[in-house]
């Protein structure tokens, strides 16, 4: 087999196929985690997922990151901290009014939190920067830190003996015969023979997609991430304030997530204006660096997973919200990808639709 992306998804499928008893090559045109893996907000959730089956499939994302973690001594990449969300306008507050019965709905756990308990949970907050009542908590949310992820996906399925990494070669063409993918053609001149192969190129996916005579529609966006100098300063979950996001990233850093999209330095500057508003103890923190990732997005949003019906031994495992659907999804492809049925879980995530 061989798997196009040494990112969450690409490292996800090589693991479980190499699990499951085959032999893989993952080939990257750079370093693993070295594209949009590397340069993510990662949070774990299914708070704002539609239609229902995108929603259930990132709930199910969501207990596969717990599972494994569970299952390695020591695991070090997934922080279920929860998070809080609130509103400062009208509208915002009416959206979330919404979204937080429609979840409980769904079985999907929330409850609502005043300022005191807020405040107790995150007690470096400046009490004047939330409101009295309905701050939205989801406890079973968290964030994962992929390079540390994709290190252990990789690293188990290489010590095994049953997968190779190639990194640093970029894949320049596939081999197609009589509707099948032969073979996969790197820059280096290497040819790798595949009984199948399975796109996980993340936001180059569609030009793999290409080389194999197939249009993917995407729609990708760029996503600005703020790295803080080490403070010290208690932040212990995620936080959706109205002005900006924004999580640990270890090392006492902080992780900001503005609102706009732009690396123009004064959405930078404001971002963690925001961020010393919202935590006082900011104050003394400065930016440590400024990295602008590229979110993959199919056309209509919704991830694309599975074979293709044309091309049956070439598939896709393509979607935004990667850091928590990767581990579920990337094992319902490589399921698929080695026989067994799974219609069920992919119909709605099919290449057709598109």
């Amino acid at each position: 087999m061989v798997v196009i992306g040494a990112g969450v998804y690409g490292a996800a499928v090589t693991a479980s196929l190499t699990r499951r008893g085959a032999r893989v090559t993952v080939v990257d045109a750079g370093a693993p985690a070295g594209g949009t893996s590397g340069a993510t907000f990662s949070w774990t959730n299914s708070s704002g997922k539609r239609p229902r089956s995108y929603h259930d499939l990132n709930v199910a994302g969501m207990a596969a990151h717990r599972r494994l973690a569970a299952e390695v001594p020591g695991c070090d990449w997934y922080h279920e901290g929860g998070n809080l969300e609130w509103a400062a306008d009208d509208a915002g507050r009416d959206a979330l009014r919404k979204k937080v019965p429609t979840l409980l709905e769904h079985g999907y756990e929330a409850r609502w939190l005043t300022r005191a308990e807020v405040l107790d949970l995150e007690p470096d907050i400046d009490p004047a920067q939330l409101p009295p009542d309905e701050i939205a908590y989801f406890p079973r949310e968290g964030w994962i830190e992929p390079a540390r992820l994709i290190g252990h996906l990789l690293s188990r399925a290489i010590r095994s003996g049953a997968a190779e990494l190639v990194h640093d070669d970029p894949v320049t063409a596939l081999e197609l015969t009589a509707g099948t993918v032969r073979a996969v053609q790197l820059a280096s001149g290497r040819s790798l023979p595949a009984d199948a192969v399975v796109n996980c190129a993340g936001p180059q996916a569609a030009t793999v997609a290409k080389l194999a005579g197939l249009a993917l529609p995407m729609r990708n966006t760029s996503g600005v991430l703020v790295y803080t100098s080490p403070v010290a300063v208690s932040v212990s979950r995620v936080i959706h304030a109205p002005q900006m996001r924004l999580r640990p990233d270890g090392g006492g850093r902080l992780l900001l997530h503005p609102h706009d999209d732009s690396a123009a330095q004064s959405v930078v500057d404001k971002a963690l204006d925001a961020a010393r508003a919202l935590y006082p103890g900011l104050r003394a923190a400065g930016v440590e660096s400024v990295r602008v990732g590229e979110r993959p997005i199919p056309g209509d949003g919704l991830p694309v997973l599975g074979r293709v019906a044309e091309l049956p031994n070439f598939h896709f495992a393509v979607s935004h919200s990667g850091a928590t659907l990767c581990l579920h999804a990337g094992d319902l492809v490589a399921a698929e990808v080695l026989g067994e049925d799974q219609t069920d879980a992919l119909a709605p995530f099919r290449f057709e639709r598109l």
